[in-house]
């Protein structure tokens, strides 16, 4: 049976104005899963004029009062972790483990929220001015966008909306045509039952093709006030030029080009689980996946038979098989794309040591590929699916030099028993986000997450988090006397 699900708006489920749905299609078998409203412009006003009408008394809202709504929705989306998990498996091919994984650091996120309504709102500042207190105080922006995407997306959609809401904004939120259930309605379902007041969070969901004329409404209404998006970086300079002509902040977490360095002193069967985890977690549709691994010369053929033996063993196919590692790419087009960068390379020279076959139903096996050149798409290209690559290098200074060698600059890993030195080379890699004796891909709520160069800027969790999605104002309060003027 098809779900069917309208656009969230003023806290009630209502069909877009047009009449207009889109389909949503299960990647693995190409059927129509869902039938959700198509919105327009108009269905975006109504969204930001409800987000709007309840900002104030939203803001004013008691911090506890606003914490007890996202603890009882964290509470709500761990309850509901088998039919999330199902909802994952059909939506976007996400496999049992990777949806569960998604639905507790959603529930997370939710926690972190709570306890970031009673983080400190400001400072005392100094002052040469008698009498006078001198205070940095940050409040809500109002109204903000969020943009989340498909590939985490109980992870994603949550951390796009759940700190702008416990600080004190209301949010319109726009999940990904991809997804619009698992990133976008079924994370809102938890929070209006846990009791968010009527307006403070709003779902457009849209068709494909308007997705340009929805989000451009959204980010030029002039009470949207910020702006968040999660996704390619591609789409980023669009969501970021918009925002810069409108003349608002925006957070944005964009592409990879991610690293994962194994020095000669490196416990290699380690580095091997480590490289296959970080590499075909979720079939590497993630936006910190291991693109290269760069290991040292010296074990460099011994790192990739034991890496190789792993990946080729990984169980691939149907999402909804609890056995399945590697599930299908969120659409054709998206396994195509990576079968050209695989065929490319190979054509160019590049010996795949496992995987290269084609599949269907949107599935890439997991593919290793050495014998990497720069006159390859894939050495420069975010792969972002199910393939990576392993290209030897002569010592530390010529691994952070490839390593950087990318305008990305999200997350890398350092794999060495070498403390010291994998402490060294972590603090001279060009990212916004590093693990020493660690793969890259992690998250925790509490930490500042975000890249550097066409990663994006600005940062989503913890106290950094905070900040992006409050404004901070100068605030002074002569306290004893009066202030002295010259005329």
């Amino acid at each position: 049976m098809t779900i069917t699900r309208d656009l969230i708006i003023n806290g009630k489920h209502v069909p877009a104005a047009s009449g207009k749905t889109t389909e949503d299609l299960n990647p693995y078998t190409g059927t129509t899963y869902a039938t959700v409203a198509a919105a327009g412009t108009e269905d975006v006003t109504r969204a930001v004029d409800a987000a709007d009408a309840a900002a104030e008394a939203w803001a004013a809202a008691p911090p506890s009062a606003r914490a007890r709504i996202f603890l009882k929705a964290a509470d709500i989306l761990e309850s509901r972790t088998d039919e999330g998990a199902a909802l994952m498996a059909q939506e976007v091919g996400g496999v049992r483990p990777w949806a569960e994984f998604n639905l507790h650091l959603a529930a997370d996120i939710m926690r972190s929220a709570a306890a970031a309504t009673t983080a400190p709102q400001g400072e005392v500042l100094a002052t040469n001015l008698p009498g006078k207190y001198s205070l940095g105080l940050r409040q809500p922006f109002g109204v903000v966008a969020a943009i989340s995407p498909w590939n985490a997306p109980f992870i994603l959609g949550t951390r796009a909306i759940a700190i702008p809401l416990a600080v004190g904004n209301t949010v319109v939120m726009k999940p990904s045509e991809d997804a619009p259930l698992s990133c976008g309605l079924f994370i809102a379902d938890a929070l209006l039952e846990a009791g968010i007041p009527e307006g403070v969070l709003n779902v457009v969901t849209n068709a494909r093709e308007d997705a340009n004329e929805v989000v451009g409404a959204l980010i030029s209404d002039s009470r949207v006030r910020c702006v968040n998006f999660t996704g390619s970086t591609k789409v980023g300079r669009i969501i970021g030029t918009l925002a810069a002509q409108n003349l608002k902040p925006a957070v944005l977490e964009l592409g990879g080009k991610n690293s994962l360095v194994v020095l000669k002193d490196a416990d290699i069967e380690y580095a091997a689980s480590a490289a296959t985890f970080g590499a075909f977690m979720n079939a590497g549709q993630i936006c910190m996946s291991v693109d290269r691994v760069l290991v040292d010369r010296a074990v460099a053929d011994d790192f990739t038979a034991r890496f190789t033996e792993k990946v080729a063993k990984l169980p691939t196919g149907d999402p909804n098989d609890p056995r399945t590692f590697i599930g299908p790419q969120v659409n054709q087009a998206a396994a195509d794309r990576q079968y050209g960068l695989i065929d490319d390379a190979v054509a160019k020279g590049a010996t795949v040591t496992t995987g290269g076959q084609r599949l269907q139903n949107a599935v890439v096996p997991a593919t290793v590929l050495t014998g990497i050149t720069d006159q390859m798409r894939i050495f420069e290209e975010e792969i972002f699916g199910s393939a990576t690559t392993v290209l030897p290098v002569d010592g530390p200074e010529e691994a952070v030099q490839l390593a950087n060698n990318t305008n990305y600059g999200l997350t890398a890993g350092v794999i060495t028993e070498n403390l010291s030195e994998g402490i060294e080379v972590a603090q001279r890699l060009r990212t916004g986000i590093v693990h020493v004796n660690d793969q890259p891909v992690a998250d925790e709520p509490m930490a500042p997450f975000g890249g550097i160069k066409e990663s994006g800027y600005g940062k989503f969790g913890g106290q950094a988090g905070i900040n992006s999605f409050t404004e901070l104002r100068w605030v002074t309060v002569q306290h004893k006397g009066h202030a002295q003027y010259p005329f």
